[in-house]
């Protein structure tokens, strides 16, 4: 299979120059941020509330709380603007594929955490809502880049292993998890 913008080659290259560091809570998931580096950045936007954050949230093998506060306020629910925890592992996944994609364009963020009450509203309007969804304990987050395929983001996120990834064409966005390592979607 060929890759218009992630070649073999590219993605090797992206290993070999970039140290792999996990986090301390997955020390035994070798494979986990395959690019992350000593230095994790995440770059997004919200369409639904005008909203952007720039942050550098993992420096040298800690996470810093202050921008992990931030990316939490920022991926609420923002029908209720109820705000949680965001799991770490979620951001790892997408600074990882940001950074295998060489990219610096910030994610469009289409959905992260998401209330049960919200959950259970989209689940009555769609049929790709799944009842227990992760984005409900803030292990997921649903994102898109204008600079790259659908295609290109899911072959970068499920490279990283370090969850679920789903790939929604039509709906041109990608599902990063911190959940089980497990991939569908077309």
């Amino acid at each position: 299979m060929t890759m218009d913008l992630i070649s073999r080659r590219g993605v090797l290259g992206a290993f070999a120059a970039t140290s792999v560091v996990a986090a301390p809570v997955m020390a035994n998931a070798f494979g986990f941020l395959r690019g992350a580096g000593d230095m994790r950045r995440v770059r997004m936007y919200s369409g639904r509330t005008g909203e952007s954050i720039d942050t550098v949230y993992w420096v040298d093998g800690k996470y810093i709380r202050e921008a992990l506060n931030e990316i939490n306020v920022f991926m609420r629910d923002w029908r209720t603007g109820e705000v949680i925890g965001i799991d770490p592992r979620t951001i790892d996944v997408a600074a990882a594929s940001s950074r295998l994609l060489q990219t610096n364009e910030p994610y469009m963020m289409l959905s992260g955490y998401r209330s049960p009450r919200t959950n259970a509203m989209l689940r009555r309007t769609s049929s790709g809502v799944a009842k227990n969804s992760l984005h409900m304990t803030g292990k997921a987050a649903d994102l898109r880049l204008k600079s790259r395929s659908v295609a290109q983001m899911y072959q970068a996120a499920a490279a990283c292993r370090g969850g679920g990834v789903g790939r929604y064409s039509r709906s041109n966005f990608v599902h990063m998890d911190c959940g089980p390592v497990r991939t569908w979607g077309s």
